[in-house]
């Protein structure tokens, strides 16, 4: 079952599980060697929250790489264009399992194998972009959990930014075209911003490079504000964006709680180092999973 990331519930316990259902024939024996967990990530791994979040959930439930499991890890640092072929590598070396950190590394596993079961950390509407037939039922062999972030997560985030920001009129809105979830999360809050008055800058950022360039149409066109759409890139640039909306003094709304944690002003959605761990179990979030922080006190303010 796929499952928003509003119940918080573990990849790691869900990852086991779809694991464990393959190998059903070796039920009551002992292991004859352990189990190969793909890992389809799409940036640098040595400072990533989510996976570290994952690695240590495992840990919890007595998972240990290299001894009950290895991990065969596949990293794209940050060139969408990769995850094709680290996706069918990790088909050849036979796998039991692909765990994938992004909305293009779930599409790219999907494309690569239609048998090795695929769970999603993370996935922008995945009925819309064709990996499950629908939530409830998902079908085939992708499962995981779905950020609902091009649904309503981004029109969220425009609500709670002009209530923080009444005279805002108008508001860039930082995408990467490279993700599939953008496209459809930039149309809804396209829509959203026409109903409320509000005038969308929609600007793009493919990797770093194009980080100076964003800021400085930002500040030519006059922004009053700033949101950034969820994005693994955007993530592991969290301090350059810090910096360069302070710069700009610019407010931003962020999609993750790393980035008010960061020195952020705020943000909107879950916080999503749960969705890749055991930690914390499994819990309901905050009604509409609402995260707000602002740098002065680093508080967990309810918006």
């Amino acid at each position: 079952m796929v499952s928003r990331v509003t119940t918080r519930l573990t990849i790691a316990v869900i990852l086991l599980l779809v694991a464990a259902a393959s190998f059903a024939t070796v039920v009551a024996q002992p292991l004859e060697k352990p189990y190969r967990v793909g890992v389809l990530w799409p940036s640098s791994v040595s400072t990533n929250p989510m996976f570290h979040a994952f690695v240590q959930g495992l840990r919890d439930l007595g998972w240990v790489d290299g001894k009950s499991m290895v991990i065969e890890l596949r990293s794209a640092e940050g060139r969408a264009d990769r995850l094709p072929d680290l996706a069918a590598d990790l088909v050849r070396v036979k796998v039991d399992v692909i765990l994938t950190g992004s909305t293009p590394a779930a599409l790219a596993a999907k494309k690569a194998t239609g048998t090795i079961p695929i769970v999603m950390g993370t996935s922008g509407d995945p009925v819309r972009l064709g990996l499950v037939a629908s939530l409830a039922r998902p079908g085939g062999n992708v499962t995981g959990l779905a950020y609902d972030e091009s649904l309503q997560s981004p029109i969220k985030m425009l609500e709670l930014l002009k209530e923080m920001i009444p005279n805002a009129r108008r508001v860039a809105v930082l995408t990467n075209p490279g993700n599939p979830a953008h496209v459809a999360a930039t149309r809804e809050v396209s829509g959203a911003a026409r109903s409320r008055g509000i005038q969308l800058q929609l600007v793009e950022a493919r990797d770093l490079r194009d980080f100076d360039t964003a800021f400085a149409a930002m500040t030519r066109e006059r922004a009053d504000a700033v949101m950034v759409i969820t994005e693994a890139l955007f993530t592991r640039h969290l301090a350059e964006l810090r910096d360069l909306a302070a710069k700009s003094r610019l407010p931003v709304m962020y999609g993750q709680r790393l980035y008010p944690e960061a020195g952020g002003l705020m943000s909107f959605g879950v916080d999503l180092r749960d969705s890749f761990s055991s930690r914390r179990g499994v819990r309901r979030q905050n009604p509409e999973g609402r995260q707000a922080q602002r740098p002065a006190d680093r508080a967990a303010d309810q918006i």
